[in-house]
């Protein structure tokens, strides 16, 4: 760099040895005994003191006269050298004063270095000509001294080692950043998407249970086969935490990736509970197909755990986790890419099953889960099982949210066997002819008849149900032993006959006996699964008591064969085993060898053991009067509060019993009350159905809060239409806690029923209710104050559309839409508060205008998750009363969409690049930029300095420094930041001087 740069004109050769005089001689070396040696240690007058004050200002004097003499205009006055000299002395002694080394001055460059040196001197008043003059002389000056330093030997050999020590440093740094980042490389990006494709078709489709089709077309696209049951949270693993929302929150946080800032472990994990044939498996199916169709969503791990444990197996590593599931693509995955992706917190982790593993194994189970999630933490979760298999508080130090699958509501009901009927048409004219009569007379018939409704409440009942009745021209078994019997039937026998496919006939009898043998063998060893050659071996040993069988269809492998493609109650879910298709018929059969065998002291001894509850009932239901009262006798004896639990259950089953011990076993359930806690008072109403209602107290005479809100949970739990005039006797309760709750059992039960006779009489009114379905919102009374109303996912847009132009709604919170392109809400004329929060159609639907039904709305508050990249600007200029938006995924949108100038917050996962248009909104308290706002242009510090009312202001740490240096926020109180870690301690020191009535806080994620 040439002097000339700087403004003053000096040879090199005359102004290198002034600057030399400045510093004394060192030794050779690089300095690297000793700490850092700082510019006071190089300075003449500090060390050696060859120079004093004088001379120091005689060699100022030589400088100016060497710059003044060089060619070109004259850049001083006359008279003014002498003031410029002294100047530049004070200046130049400045060097003793600084804390710097000479590689930080170097670093540094001239300006910099002779800025410091003025910083460190007093100000020479100098005039205006003078002061440039000494300005430009100073850096020149400063331009050589940096210029000495670099020659210096010990310098170089200091610089070339720091240099080697930082390039080691680097290395390392990126060596960590390389291993610890996920690797996207094209590789990995073209098999996830093979994977999410296969995943797609997997899980795409379900078995329809009894449709006589075509052979390969029994199987049922799963988004026309879905329905969506109701999910409720019961608790928290964190006792302090409140409330968290479930599987909306989950289904979130798997497909939006707008919604993974959230660092909430409760948000993304979750503990499902349902009974057997609820729908849990279908779920998880619909989960992962849902995920897997948008690359942006999480990537879906399906992990059964009766396929992972099959042979006792140790549970699967990351690297493992293909092949133990049994996937295809197994082995054709980019080395590492399931810990890539797990490290990244991008998979969703669905465990299905815990109940379907031995009691023995549970305990291993969930270690390999805990150290996953250690190992993991930022992926999303979501575990299955039956009610009992675990306790409540099984995963409660993992923080999952405890979940129930609540039995399907007649709504739901009323919708599968809507779908049922139109997947049955196979295109025969006089076959189809009768599906819309059958299907108006089973709605009818599961409307009118009690009996029959208790029995369809899960999506395998329902499905049973269908079949049986078309099957049987409208005439339906009344019960479930006789639901369970006929459906063997038909699978067993019936089904090719009538199909007219030719086969070799077996009767029934020879068929249940052989599989039977394989459900009681999956019982006692606590397994649903079976290796093939285990199976033919338990086949073949029968075969000799069962000959017909031998006679007919030959070897054990003829007969297994011929389960697996003929009677539709085995399958192969994989090439070497096999599993009956649902876990259902696995107990029934069981229960009917235990009967066989004369087990039944066997079946009271696990009556404490969940994978044998279901056995025991249907034991009961089968058995001859002997054996129900042997069982029943022995489950009373046993005396634990399981085991009396599951009696009262069996009572249900029990057609004919001895008087007494029916009265024996009421007694026992009586001492079952008060339950202990809300689950189980849950419990004892799910066990004992109707039966439990004659044992609650009497609600004009339970004022006690804790009381009245474990009958109602007991009451609920039934399920029963009886107990719809047992809980609108708490109506009127002083308890807000038991109203509540009276509200939310609203789904459980007949709509219509349930809307006259509990919630129109609730006192005082609701504040807010849950409608799951067109029937609730047609229902839904007027009250002088209207409630919010939380609409999930089974209202159709085009009811909930219409409703809102009928009755007046000021709060409406929607979640999980089906459709889109219906959605029009902008009759509304009350409506001030809209959230709208979890609506999956958006992931598919190809338009941006899926928002203008919401346009004109004199909404003031407004909460929006969208999961596509909508077009929200035009609409968001129509909300002329808007003072709240929360706002999180993608839309098009700009400040100057804005309606007005009187918002009072903005709270954004992700704000515009640009602030412009922001600064008018003089009335805003609190501002979310989300953690992704960078500054685009220098104005947009401006645009946020001129909200002189801001008080709570949330943005990304690298934001911090920047806003320091350029923002203004006089009425700032909380400055919060998005980081894993705090703000270093200098740089809290300058906010806090900048901003000194604010707290400074880290966002909790």
């Amino acid at each position: 760099m040439d002097a000339s740069m700087v403004g003053v004109r000096l040879a090199s050769g005359a102004l290198t040895p002034l600057i030399k005089k400045l510093f004394r001689t060192d030794g050779d070396g690089a300095g690297l005994v000793t700490e850092p040696v700082r510019l006071s240690a190089y300075v003449s007058w500090r060390e050696k003191r060859s120079l004093d004050a004088a001379d120091l200002d005689r060699l100022a004097t030589r400088l100016v006269a060497r710059a003044l003499a060089a060619p070109g205009e004259r850049p001083l006055p006359e008279g003014e050298e002498a003031g410029v000299a002294t100047a530049l002395a004070v200046t130049l002694h400045a060097l003793g004063d600084l804390t710097l080394t000479d590689a930080q001055a170097v670093a540094m460059g001239p300006a910099a270095f002779a800025a410091a040196l003025r910083a460190q001197a007093p100000d020479p008043g100098l005039s205006q000509d003078a002061a440039l003059f000494h300005e430009r002389l100073l850096q020149t000056a400063c331009l050589h001294i940096l210029n000495f330093f670099t020659q210096r030997s010990t310098f170089v050999r200091a610089a070339l080692v720091d240099q080697s020590r930082r390039l080691a440093e680097v290395a390392a740094a990126l060596e960590d950043v390389r291993e610890r980042l996920p690797r996207q490389d094209a590789r990995d990006l073209a098999f996830e998407t093979d994977y999410r494709a296969y995943l797609a078709r997997r899980y795409g489709t379900l078995t329809i249970y009894g449709l006589d089709l075509e052979p390969g077309s029994e199987r049922w696209p799963l988004d026309t086969a879905y329905v969506g049951l109701e999910v409720t949270a019961l608790s928290s693993g964190d006792p302090a935490a409140p409330p968290a929302p479930d599987l909306p929150a989950l289904w979130e946080r798997a497909v939006l990736p707008s919604a993974r800032a959230s660092r909430d472990p409760r948000r993304g994990r979750v503990m499902l509970r349902g009974e057997a044939g609820s729908g849990k498996t279908t779920l998880i199916q619909y989960l992962a197909v849902t995920a897997a169709r948008s690359l942006d969503a999480l990537v879906p791990f399906v992990l059964p755990l009766r396929t992972l444990t099959r042979r006792g197996d140790r549970l699967p590593t990351p690297r493992d986790l293909l092949a133990a599931a049994g996937s295809a693509l197994a082995g054709s995955q980019p080395e590492g890419w399931e810990s890539r992706v797990l490290r990244a917190g991008r998979a969703l982790m669905l465990v299905d099953g815990i109940d379907e593993i031995p009691e023995a194994e549970r305990p291993g189970a969930r270690a390999w889960l805990a150290d996953l999630i250690t190992a993991f933490p930022d992926n999303a979760w979501l575990v299955t099982s039956r009610p009992s298999a675990v306790r409540t508080d099984w995963l409660s130090t993992e923080r999952f949210t405890e979940a129930t699958l609540a039995p399907m509501n007649r709504d739901h009901v009323r919708t599968f066997i809507d779908r049922w009927h139109d997947a049955a048409v196979t295109g025969d004219p006089r076959r189809d002819a009768a599906l819309p009569d059958l299907r108006d007379a089973l709605r009818q018939s599961v409307r009118s008849k009690p009996e029959l409704a208790r029995l369809a409440t899960s999506p395998l009942l329902c499905g049973l149900i269908c079949a049986l009745h078309r099957e049987r021209h409208g005439f339906l078994p009344s019960g479930r032993k006789e639901l369970y019997t006929a459906a063997l039937s038909m699978l067993l026998h019936r089904r090719d006959r009538e199909r007219q496919v030719r086969a070799p006939e077996l009767g029934e009898e020879p068929q249940l006996q052989l599989l039977q043998r394989l459900a009681h063998w999956l019982i006692r060893n606590g397994r649903t699964e079976l290796a093939r050659d285990r199976a033919e071996e338990l086949i073949a040993a029968a075969l000799p008591a069962v000959p017909e069988a031998a006679r007919v269809l030959g070897g054990a492998p003829a007969v297994h064969r011929h389960f697996l493609e003929r009677t539709g109650l085995l399958r192969a879910p994989t090439e070497d085993t096999v599993e009956f298709v649902h876990r259902t018929f696995q107990d029934f059969l069981g229960a009917r060898a235990a009967l066989d065998e004369g087990s039944t002291g066997e079946l009271a001894l696990h009556a404490d053991d969940d994978q044998w509850e279901d056995v025991i009932r249907m034991a009961v239901a089968q058995g001859r009067p002997r054996e129900r009262a042997e069982i029943m006798r022995a489950l009373l004896d046993r005396g634990t509060t399981r085991s009396t639990l599951l009696a009262v259950a069996c009572l249900e089953y029990a057609a004919e019993l001895d008087p007494a011990l029916r009265e024996e076993a009421t007694r026992a359930a009586a001492g079952l009350w008060p339950p202990a806690d809300a689950a189980q008072a849950e419990r004892l109403g799910a066990a004992a159905g109707a039966l439990v209602l004659d044992l609650l107290p009497d609600p004009a005479r339970t004022d006690d809060e804790r009381t009245a809100h474990l009958a109602v949970l007991t009451a609920a739990a039934t399920t029963a239409e009886e107990a719809v005039a047992y809980l609108s006797g708490y109506t009127a309760h002083p308890s807000a806690k038991v109203r509540t709750v009276l509200a939310e059992f609203w789904p459980l039960f007949d709509a219509g029923r349930y809307a006259h006779e509990v919630v129109k009489r609730l006192d005082p009114p609701p504040e807010h209710l849950t409608l799951m379905s067109d029937d609730m919102l047609a229902e839904l009374p007027l009250f002088d104050r209207p409630p919010q109303l939380r609409v999930r996912g089974n209202v159709s847009a085009a009811a909930l559309s219409a409703f809102v132009r009928r009755c007046p709604v000021e709060d409406l919170d929607l979640s999980g839409l089906p459709r889109v392109d219906m959605l029009e809400l902008r009759r509304s004329p009350t409506l001030r508060k809209l959230a709208l929060r979890v609506w999956p159609a958006l992931e598919h639907y190809q338009g941006l205008d899926a928002l203008t039904g919401l346009t004109g709305l004199p909404v003031e508050e407004v909460a929006l998750t969208l999961a596509g990249p909508q077009r929200l600007g035009p609409v968001l200029r129509t909300w002329a009363r808007l003072r709240t938006l929360r706002l999180a995924g993608r839309a098009d949108w700009a400040f100057t969409d804005l309606p007005h100038e009187r918002l009072e917050m903005l709270d954004l996962n992700s704000a515009p690049a640009s602030l412009s248009g922001l600064g008018v909104q003089q009335e805003l308290g609190l501002l979310a930029l989300g953690e992704h706002w960078r500054p685009s242009d220098p104005s947009d510090w401006d645009e946020l300095s001129r909200l002189e009312r801001l008080e709570y202001l949330f943005v990304h740490v690298d934001v911090l420094p920047a806003l320091a240096d350029h923002a203004r926020l006089p009425a700032l109180r909380e400055l919060w930041y998005y980081s894993d870690h705090f703000v270093e301690p200098a740089l809290g020191e300058v906010l806090a001087a900048r901003f000194p009535r604010a707290t400074v806080r880290v966002v909790d994620w």
